[in-house]
């Protein structure tokens, strides 16, 4: 079977790939780059008035340039996008990270050890399964009090499952290939045998499953902040950004539109970057 860097070759090769990494890069980037930008320090109050709501592409009567426009208070929508998007671009891919690490760990565990680990494993994953995520979500980011890394780990530990089944099915299907049966009849160790043959290859279907699930997070996210559960004012986050202009969407809707551009700008690159990765796994398993 083909090593992940074959599959990874083949992504690349994808339009889709290479969309997808350039609408995420330019959100990294931005997030990186956008506190050194000239004009995009917060405002002092004495000028709230005379900045606050000032549309796209207008300069406020202090000299200072907007692209993105101004919110309730004077700030520069912009600023803030891309402050937000170092925040929900974190708790997004952190979040991932954790679920995708539970699950590839729980998944291989199954998969490999079998027998009453495997039913028991898979007996946590379905149940967890039956329970809705954003309520269970909601519940639980209510009992605590609400941040970036609670949020970070409610979405971690709600969203593992469906990479610990990817991984298991993997792993069931790969232990009985010819070259696992040759690495064990060679008598090479079972830990061995599992990392240098088995886990590189289970990972590749388990890399769609994160690439999906930082989008997923990201939207969950902006969702628990919209709703003030998430990420809390004043640190900015795409979510509580959009909460932040709905009720000035008739006469300012740049406050809340931005974000949820951004949003959804994020999510499709992830999306098309998942799509690569599924299409390329498909090809080199054809082959």
């Amino acid at each position: 079977m083909s090593a992940p860097r074959g599959v990874l070759a083949r992504v690349w090769r994808d339009p889709r790939a290479r969309f997808g990494v350039a609408l995420i890069a330019a959100f990294v980037v931005g997030a990186v780059v956008g506190p050194l930008l000239p004009g995009q320090a917060s405002v002092d109050l004495a000028g709230i008035v005379a900045r606050r709501f000032a549309g796209p592409l207008s300069r406020t009567p202090d000299g200072v340039w907007h692209l993105l426009g101004t919110d309730r208070f004077g700030r520069d929508v912009l600023a803030r996008l891309l402050a937000g998007a170092r925040i929900s671009l974190a708790v997004g891919m952190l979040a991932a990270l954790v679920s995708t690490a539970v699950g590839v760990g729980a998944g291989t565990v199954a998969g490999y050890v079998g027998g009453a680990v495997d039913r028991a494993i898979v007996g946590v994953t379905d149940a967890a399964l039956a329970i809705p995520r954003v309520p269970f979500l909601l519940l639980l980011v209510a009992l605590v009090e609400p941040g970036a890394w609670i949020t970070v780990l409610a979405l971690g530990v709600t969203g593992w499952m469906t990479v610990a089944r990817l991984v298991r099915g993997e792993v069931r299907s790969l232990g009985a290939r010819p070259f696992v049966e040759a690495a064990h009849a060679l008598g090479l160790p079972a830990y061995r045998v599992l990392i240098r043959h088995v886990l590189p290859n289970a990972l590749t279907p388990a890399l769609v499953a994160a690439a999906l699930g930082v989008g997923s997070a990201i939207m969950l996210e902006a969702g628990l902040s919209f709703l003030g559960l998430g990420v809390q004012p004043p640190t900015p986050s795409w979510g509580n950004m959009i909460a932040s202009g709905r009720d000035a969407l008739l006469f300012a809707p740049w406050v809340s539109l931005a974000p949820a551009a951004a949003v959804a700008l994020v999510v499709l690159g992830f999306s098309w970057l998942a799509d690569a990765l599924e299409s390329a796994i498909a090809g080199e398993r054809i082959d």
